[in-house]
């Protein structure tokens, strides 16, 4: 077999990535665009010894589980990766892809797992959007989302994942940059001043930020485009970032207002967070408060226990938990998180969550082996890779009597509650949340209790 040959294939199955996966003659194939039940023909693209991926052709026979993608360019777009899988099939996949991550990885047999939790409206849920700005090839300013896997802006205003005040926002932010002649910035050559568009929407308050990312320190005009952005109804702070690396960081890390406030607010249950450009908030606030109420049930506080919150960002579960334990301590290795997390809790008027800055996996052993501390409940909410061993040991050594863990990757997920099994713990409960739709993105919350409080 070589690169273009053509495959006919039956999807079976659909990867962490959300590619559909057949096989031809033993071998697996991935192809993007595909949901399980369909019969395809693709053209293989890349091979290996023992898979392969290809494109997708032509499809035979759809799936009973395919539907129309809502947006035109979802295919294209490497924003969604199962828009065309109803929504049903949807969740079913992103829950068998936690079990069978709990199943194969962390080797665990009768799971205790609840439904997921999905949304009954899963578009339009994002809170944030970083638009890129470029040319297209006929030298037309376009706004959009990278195609899959590469750097080429897919032109979309109207992207069904966001907000909707995003595309007029766009319209306003293009038609100046046309009336003053002011070029996007060209990856390629360093040239060019405007790099991204910035969104954020409070969605219980209304609030709304509009950040440029500019290749320098001001924006020809900006007086002009402040005025037309404030006649947005909820329009609360316009700024302008300054990046001027060659780099695929988006923000860099200085700025200038440019009218109202640094900060727009929005709550999450009853807790408040002023949220800046800069700082890390989740994208799905509907799903949050029952990601983050989950979380709280688990943890079974009733007023007076003491909680570890690793991983803490700016205080967001922190704060959530503080409502109803006695003392929660906070640990975050960014310093701008941190002093997020401080405001935050002085805006609510909450004195008993204390924060520090540092690793997660040098902070609580460190303060362990000092003071010899003790936490009724440890939350942790690692990046993608995990929980560090030195912070699993340390949670060992401690003997909290409930860990909740808080996981945007399942396989990694697996992999630390087995830890946590073979030391003393058992998995009492877990349950996926959809914060993602039409993604193949899923979180996952999960409780393990001790099983032996001998000391040692």
């Amino acid at each position: 077999m070589e690169k273009n040959d053509m495959v006919s294939l039956t999807i079976e199955d659909i990867s962490a990535e959300g590619f559909g996966v057949g096989r031809f003659d033993g071998m697996a194939f991935f192809v993007k665009d595909t949901v399980p039940g369909d019969e395809v023909e693709a053209s293989v693209t890349k091979l290996k010894k023992t898979y392969g991926y290809a494109r997708l052709t032509k499809i035979l026979k759809p799936s009973p589980h395919r539907v129309k993608a809502v947006c035109p360019v979802a295919r294209s777009c490497g924003g969604c990766q199962i828009q065309e899988m109803s929504y049903e099939q949807q969740l079913v996949f992103k829950e068998n892809k936690v079990r069978g991550n709990l199943e194969r990885i962390g080797k665990f047999t009768d799971i205790p797992m609840d439904p997921i939790i999905g949304m009954e409206n899963p578009f339009h849920y994002r809170n944030k959007a970083q638009f890129p700005i470029g040319l297209d090839k006929n030298g037309n300013i376009v706004a959009g989302f990278y195609a899959g896997r590469t750097h080429t802006i897919i032109d979309n205003r109207r992207c069904c994942l966001g907000a909707e005040v995003n595309e007029r926002i766009l319209d306003i932010v293009i038609a100046h940059m046309e009336a003053e002649h002011i070029l996007p910035y060209d990856e390629k050559t360093g040239r060019g001043l405007v790099r991204h568009v910035l969104i954020r929407v409070g969605f219980a308050t209304g609030q709304i930020m509009v950040c440029l990312v500019v290749n320098g320190t001001d924006l020809p005009g900006a007086e002009k485009l402040t005025d037309a952005l404030r006649a947005i109804e909820g329009m609360t702070s316009i700024s302008l970032n300054f990046n001027r690396e060659n780099t695929n960081v988006i923000l860099g890390r200085d700025g200038k207002l440019l009218w109202g406030k640094n900060y727009i607010e929005d709550f999450i249950g009853n807790v408040k967070y002023q949220i800046s450009p800069l700082s890390f908030f989740q994208v799905n606030p509907v799903q949050t408060e029952k990601l983050y109420g989950l979380a709280l049930e688990y943890a079974g506080l009733d007023g007076g226990e003491t909680v570890w919150d690793m991983y803490c960002g700016i205080g967001t579960i922190s704060l959530f938990l503080a409502q109803k334990a006695g003392k929660v301590y906070g640990v975050e290795v960014v310093p701008q998180a941190i002093d997020d997390a401080c405001r935050n809790a002085r805006i609510n008027g909450i004195d008993n969550a204390q924060f520090f800055v540092g690793k997660a996996e040098e902070i609580l052993p460190s303060i362990y082996q000092r003071h010899r501390i003790h936490a009724d409940v440890i939350v942790v909410d690692p990046p993608r890779k995990g929980c560090d061993a030195a912070l699993l040991n340390t949670i060992i050594r401690m003997q909290s009597p409930k860990v909740v863990y808080v996981s945007c990757d399942s396989a990694t997920l697996a992999r630390d509650l087995r830890i946590l099994c073979d030391h003393g713990y058992a998995l009492t409960k877990c349950r996926a949340v959809d914060m993602f739709p039409m993604t193949g993105h899923v979180e996952t919350v999960a409780l393990m209790t001790r099983t032996d409080v001998a000391k040692g």
